[in-house]
């Protein structure tokens, strides 16, 4: 195959320089979000490293705009990698599910049936009571791994649908109580287990 002739055609110009500018452009891009993730989660030694490899990807992406200046589609790939690699790195920040949170509840109606569910589901619970505008409330405090965010939302909705809750992130925590969980290869066994139990 001559090489030389492929980088001189039509296609390597319209077609492989800016797919690989595009595709250097998402990953680039993609690292750079989940660093940014992971600067405010306090992963320090794992910020750098991903800086690092963000920054080269980027320079040999841009190197390819700064050669052929002239050439439009560079620029279309270069500003659709950076479009689609916002969306893909948030997409994986959400699948990862990394850090904890904080969720506040506040709420007029009795809240010891939501209490006594999330205690019973392992997440420490501390709660107080208070005035608010419209009369005495109750506040629950809990802190739990991102991951069980939509967990303890779905009981909050199901025990008290009326109540203000709010999320805030949390850097870091001294002490803090999570349900026990199996470790990962138990529950991927389990889930095939079950796959096969249905399958019968």
């Amino acid at each position: 195959m001559d090489y030389g002739s492929l980088s001189d055609s039509g296609i390597y110009t319209l077609i492989l320089l800016p797919l690989f500018i595009f595709i250097a452009r998402i990953l680039d891009v993609t690292l750079g979000t989940i660093r940014i993730i992971s600067i405010s989660k306090g992963f320090k030694y794992l910020a750098p490293i991903l800086g690092f490899f963000e920054i080269l990807v980027w320079l040999l992406a841009i190197k390819q705009i700064f050669q052929n200046l002239t050439n439009i589609f560079y620029y279309v790939a270069y500003a659709g990698g950076f479009a689609m690699g916002t969306f893909v790195g948030i997409y994986i920040e959400n699948r990862l599910s990394i850090g904890t949170e904080i969720i506040r509840i506040i709420t007029r109606k009795g809240a010891s049936k939501l209490v006594e569910t999330l205690k019973s589901e392992g997440y420490g619970v501390t709660s107080t009571s208070a005035e608010g505008l419209e009369g005495r409330v109750k506040i629950i405090y809990t802190v739990i791994d991102r991951r069980d965010l939509q967990n303890v939302i779905g009981i909050i909705r199901r025990y008290n649908p009326h109540a203000f809750y709010s999320v805030e992130d949390v850097r870091f925590a001294s002490e803090r109580i999570f349900p026990r969980r199996e470790p990962w290869y138990k529950r991927r066994y389990q889930n095939l287990l079950k796959l096969y139990r249905k399958g019968k």
